[in-house]
């Protein structure tokens, strides 16, 4: 096990899924030896060209490291893997867990209290950015847990992107519940905006090129914004993650007595869309569920 400040620990990748998979990529690009499971096999075997080592069991990868990182697909898969599958067990003592996926902040801190019982290190460390970040380097990197274990993890975020120390346990997936509560709200505010226009006859890029550069210009009036206009709901963010990533929300503001009435409509209008059989869209594609609503498709 190398030193907790070293710059090339051993790592571990559980998930190696569309965001997994180039992050893994950027690892091992980046020189560190990347131990990767993923449920499906054939996910991870696309690994091995850039020096990757699959195991069949999580629990076999974790033990090779001395920082795993998690990109699995919600907080009960997390404690799946974690508890039941072996990966606690597994772990070396004093190792650190980093778990990247977006899960809820009550499960993080419940998750760190259980791995830090057991002599181990956790950080919660969500991401922003989707695939094109994972793929450039480019994410929002939202930690959460110790300032110590922060720094043992910054030469594994560097290749991935720009990380934030935002508070203790269960910080970071509040931040990234903020961020969700950001995305899905403002993807509702351009397509309704978008939709109204079209509506009285306007032209709906040149209106979002209008915008552009004024005080309602954002990466989702931008990058969203055009897949409305194209109509172009290829999936890169899925809407069931938005939808679950909204109800994140919705359950932390639950426990904190906290009113979130925005972001309660915009979690209706997520679920309504996938039960119209949007699902398979990119989240942007709430415009076609409000545009339906609107006779504009």
């Amino acid at each position: 096990m190398t030193d907790s400040l070293s710059e090339r620990p051993v790592l571990a990748l559980l998930g190696t899924g569309a965001m997994g998979f180039p992050m893994a990529r950027r690892l091992c690009e980046a020189g560190f030896t990347v131990h990767v499971w993923n449920r499906t096999a054939s996910k991870a075997e696309g690994l091995q060209q850039y020096g990757a080592l699959c195991h069949p069991t999580a629990a076999e990868a974790a033990a090779q490291a001395d920082r795993v990182i998690s990109m699995l697909e919600n907080g009960s898969v997390v404690h799946e893997v974690l508890f039941a599958q072996g990966v606690a067990a597994a772990m070396r003592p004093g190792a650190l867990w980093i778990d990247m996926a977006s899960i809820a902040p009550s499960e993080a801190r419940t998750h760190a209290e259980q791995l830090e019982a057991q002599g181990l290190r956790a950080l919660d460390a969500p991401v922003s950015g989707g695939t094109v970040g994972a793929e450039q380097g480019t994410l929002s990197i939202m930690a959460g847990g110790s300032a110590a274990d922060f720094a043992a993890a910054l030469p594994v975020f560097a290749p991935l992107g720009r990380a934030t120390h935002v508070g203790p346990a269960g910080s970071g997936q509040l931040a990234k519940v903020a961020n969700q509560m950001i995305v899905g709200t403002t993807i509702g505010a351009v397509a309704e905006a978008l939709i109204l226009c079209a509506k009285g006859g306007a032209d709906m890029g040149k209106v979002r090129e209008a915008l552009m550069g004024g005080f309602a210009d954002s990466r989702i009036l931008t990058l969203h914004g055009e897949r409305m206009v194209q109509r172009d709901f290829a999936k890169r963010a899925r809407m069931d993650v938005q939808l679950k990533d909204m109800r994140n929300a919705m359950a932390t503001a639950a426990e904190l007595e906290c009113t979130l009435p925005i972001a309660t409509l915009v979690e209706q209008l997520y679920a309504q869309a996938i039960s119209h059989g949007l699902s398979e869209l990119d989240h942007s594609g709430l415009f076609r569920e409000l545009a339906n609503r609107n006779g504009l498709e």
